[in-house]
């Protein structure tokens, strides 16, 4: 069980803080039945009630600031998705987008990168489901990342390129 305050990444709704954990008044049927109450990072005024007791949605501590650091520091070993099959790209992506694992947000984000410098050597612009994954998983990142080391998710690409000496984009 998760503690109150605690940052712990939840399904597609990523980074969240636990603030309460009990039973939510408005369902009735389940006044038994305890759930953590969820702030998106970043988030005010956004809510999310997830059951205790629940499988459903993959949920887990985020990574420890060490942790964060080593990631971070081990970027360029991370590899890109293997995508044998053109049609299977999306399918491809959404499994890496609900695994809420940063390595495969890394390869991810990586992936659709090298897929940009592809298609803009073709004088090809990037596709909008490629533009929508690429921005789904770097925020994801971003804000596991942010919610670690305790610093503005805007900050993580400052950190990542003072990190790996050199820009990143």
């Amino acid at each position: 069980m998760f503690k109150i305050g605690e940052y712990v990444v939840y399904g597609h709704n990523g980074v969240c803080q636990v603030t309460k954990i009990g039973p939510v008044e408005t369902v009735a049927k389940d006044k038994d039945r305890l759930y953590y109450t969820l702030i998106p990072f970043g988030e005010t005024g956004s809510t999310v009630f997830a059951p205790v007791d629940s499988q459903k949605i993959p949920m887990r501590k985020i990574i420890s600031k060490e942790e964060a650091m080593e990631l971070i520091d081990g970027m360029e070993e991370i590899g890109v998705l293997g995508i044998t099959e053109e049609r299977k790209r999306e399918e491809t992506y959404k499994n890496a987008l609900k695994t809420c694992d940063c390595k495969s947000l890394i390869s991810l984000i990586k992936t659709i990168y090298r897929r940009k410098q592809e298609r803009e050597a073709q004088g090809k612009r990037l596709t909008a489901a490629d533009s929508r994954y690429f921005r789904t998983a770097e925020h994801a990142l971003y804000d596991e990342l942010a919610a670690a080391l305790e610093i503005e998710s805007e900050k993580v690409k400052e950190v990542i390129a003072k990190r790996l000496g050199g820009e990143q984009s």
